[in-house]
């Protein structure tokens, strides 16, 4: 025998008062693809009960935490889970809180300023209004002068080195603006770049294994300079200037370390500064922190200063 299948089919009223939804809201389903509906011989919409309350059911409760109606209908369509979309949903709201609490540190850091300060740092705050172009400016920087590191090494170096506030405080905020302001200064190219090379960067014929071996150096001096030692004599200073050594075809010896320390610019202002704000930023220990314990402990090595 066979049945008429409308027998079995339900109105959008019937269907409304089944499960909570208004009639408006299911004809809006309806028309967006989420809710399917046959029509009767006089055009109304008709549902199969089970299926389309199930369906109703779950859209409503995906609808009341926030998912949106594009994830709700691939999840309906059977195209992504119902994991998925929720965990999709949490990663947008989590990106829109980040947005607001940056908002909210440039906010309060111009609100909180004294009077003859304010308009400074409504020109610093602007400078980071976009966090993500503001990271690259300062990625960017480094890239030019770490030009030969390989990019495993030089993503370890950005990890370590490069701020990328998530939820700063209002100071935190400022520093980083100082520091995208700062490497757009020529100065600071031209001082790091010193630091990092030396005087006699021409006579380096193996500039990869220098950066390399530096960066194990300044590894090596990290815990010296995270509890607070002074500068002085030790394997990770004999390291610092062997791979300098090397580098330029030499051999580590006294008067090598007086020439390393020749004409050496640790101590300029712009590089400290922009070390300073590194670490106010990240609250961690810095690549510029522990080149500057080695300078010291080079300028000890060889009886306080070049010669």
């Amino acid at each position: 025998m066979i049945h008429d299948t409308r027998e079995r089919l339900i109105g959008i009223g019937e269907l409304a008062r089944r499960s909570g939804v208004p009639v408006r809201t299911i004809r809006f389903y309806c028309d967006e693809g989420v809710l399917a509906a046959r029509r009767s011989t006089g055009g109304h919409r008709m549902f199969e009960p089970v299926s389309a309350l199930e369906r109703l059911l779950l859209v409503r409760r995906l609808r009341a935490v926030g998912v949106g109606l594009a994830a709700i209908i691939e999840v309906v369509d059977g195209r992504r889970s119902v994991e998925d979309a929720v965990l999709g949903e949490r990663r947008v709201v989590e990106a829109e809180l980040a947005a607001l609490t940056w908002r909210q540190a440039a906010l309060t850091a111009v609100a909180d300023a004294p009077p003859g300060e304010r308009a400074r740092r409504l020109e610093l705050v602007a400078v980071v209004r976009d966090r993500g172009r503001a990271t690259d400016t300062v990625v960017r920087f480094w890239r030019r002068v770490l030009e030969p590191l390989t990019p495993e090494m030089f993503d370890a170096f950005v990890d370590m080195n490069v701020p990328e506030p998530i939820d700063p405080t209002s100071a935190e905020l400022l520093a980083f603006a100082e520091l995208v302001n700062a490497v757009g200064d020529p100065g600071l190219y031209q001082a790091v770049s010193r630091q990092l090379w030396r005087a006699d960067q021409e006579r380096i014929t193996h500039r990869r294994a220098l950066l390399d071996g530096v960066a194990w150096a300044c590894a090596a001096a990290g815990p010296q300079v995270v509890a607070n030692r002074p500068p002085g004599p030790g394997p990770e200073l004999d390291q610092f200037v062997d791979v300098h050594a090397r580098a330029r075809g030499e051999s580590d010896s006294p008067g090598f370390r007086r020439r390393l320390l020749s004409g050496a610019i640790d101590s300029d202002e712009l590089v400290l500064r922009y070390w300073s704000l590194t670490a106010e930023v990240t609250g961690a220990l810095t690549t510029g922190a522990a080149q500057q314990w080695l300078h010291g402990a080079l300028e000890r090595s060889v009886g306080g200063g070049p010669e």
